[in-house]
């Protein structure tokens, strides 16, 4: 049975392209590479568990949030984050997506499930817990923090982002050795950059803005500010407009001398060559952008923080202090007078280099390779 093929099932949440499911790709692509034997496949469980339900269920919640920005805040914070140290049981969930789960595991057979999103993961944790599972799992978090949704105390591995997730989940009772701090998956593609660049010593600089894909959150509102106030040359933007056709076009129309509007970029060379050519990046506090710019350590900005998971996130970036908050005016020289402060870049790139210092040497593909190895010898899995 050693040369038998061995199955790893992703399990992210909804459609819609979140760092949930940009994670799991960037995970099953390198594994598949590294491990052209392993058969790797990613499902999404709503998808499975009501078909056609999903894109209306994935319309509505960002609908929900661009509407009504503080009962969605409100509500997640309540649900998931307040004491989030403690267990909570989510009997609804349970309800509905429990029998799907145990027919999905028995129907897919895998020999590692890994888990990018909370939904999958706490009921993973539940068929764990009620030993109806024996199938080794990995949640591979792709926030900056933790809440009570996910799963965790069954959970065999973990990969979070930072020391202080590795932290709080010793603190509920997870043994040191079974959690890896590997920072958010980005894509192999995405090329690290291992030391802090120079400072430049011109006073013109390009800005890649991103985060306005989906049409959730204010990019749109930045644009305008954007494109209403001078910025005597001194900056350009690159203006990621993704999927949304009608921000490209309203750009193009518009002619600016200092703005470049972006249609979406598939291809993970040509965005990683973007990546090398720009100064800064102006971006909402999502997981996988964010650590995209970590890993080529360009300095964030935030203009803006969607309600829920990425006003906490942001409150977790700024403790770590990885990126800069930007107020609403003003933006051009807030953002130049602190690319041209040599001693804030120094800060900033110091601050990097921190975080970075905290993780794992391994890729995490590669360290999925080796805990899938030591769990293909496991009586379990004979």
């Amino acid at each position: 049975m050693k040369n038998q093929a061995k199955s790893v099932l992703f399990l992210p949440f909804l459609q819609i392209p979140s760092g949930h499911h940009q994670a799991a790709e960037a995970l099953l692509e390198e594994l598949g590479k590294r491990h052209p034997h392993t058969q790797c496949e990613k499902v999404d469980i709503l998808g499975y568990s009501y078909g056609r339900m999903e894109s209306f269920v994935s319309r509505i919640y960002l609908k929900w949030i661009h509407a009504l920005p503080g009962i969605y805040h409100a509500l997640y914070q309540h649900s998931v984050y307040k004491n989030p140290q403690e267990d909570k049981r989510f009997y609804l969930y349970e309800f509905l997506f429990l029998p799907f789960m145990r027919k999905l595991i028995s129907e897919k057979n895998p020999d590692l499930i890994i888990c990018t999103h909370a939904l999958p993961a706490y009921m993973v944790n539940v068929l764990k817990k009620r030993n109806e599972l024996k199938v080794p799992a990995i949640n591979v978090y792709t926030d900056y923090f933790i809440h009570r949704f996910w799963g965790v105390d069954q959970i065999d591995f973990h990969f979070v982002p930072t020391e202080g997730m590795k932290t709080f989940l010793k603190n509920k009772g997870v043994s040191e050795q079974n959690i890896y701090i590997t920072g958010i998956p980005v894509h192999s593609k995405i090329t690290k950059l291992m030391e802090p660049p120079k400072n430049k010593t011109s006073t013109s600089f390009s800005v890649l803005v991103a985060g306005g894909s989906m049409g959730a959150g204010g990019v749109g509102n930045l644009v305008r500010k954007i494109t209403e106030t001078p910025t005597e040359g001194k900056l350009h933007y690159y203006i990621l407009c993704g999927k949304n056709r009608g921000l490209y076009d309203q750009l193009k129309k518009l002619k600016h001398e200092n703005i470049t509007p972006l249609a979406y970029i598939s291809c993970k060379d040509e965005m990683n060559k973007l990546y090398d050519e720009i100064d800064a990046v102006v971006t909402k506090p999502g997981g996988v952008t964010i650590s995209e710019c970590l890993c080529k350590r360009k300095p964030i900005f935030i203009h803006e923080a969607l309600p829920g998971q990425e006003v906490i996130n942001l409150q977790q970036l700024n403790e770590l202090g990885v990126v800069f908050q930007l107020n609403k005016e003003n933006i051009h020289e807030q953002i130049q007078s602190i690319l041209q402060n040599e001693n804030e870049m120094e800060r900033y790139q110091s601050q990097v280099s921190n975080f970075h210092s905290q993780l794992c040497r391994e890729e995490p593909a590669e360290i999925l390779g080796g805990l899938l190895n030591r769990e293909f010898h496991t009586p379990d899995n004979g």
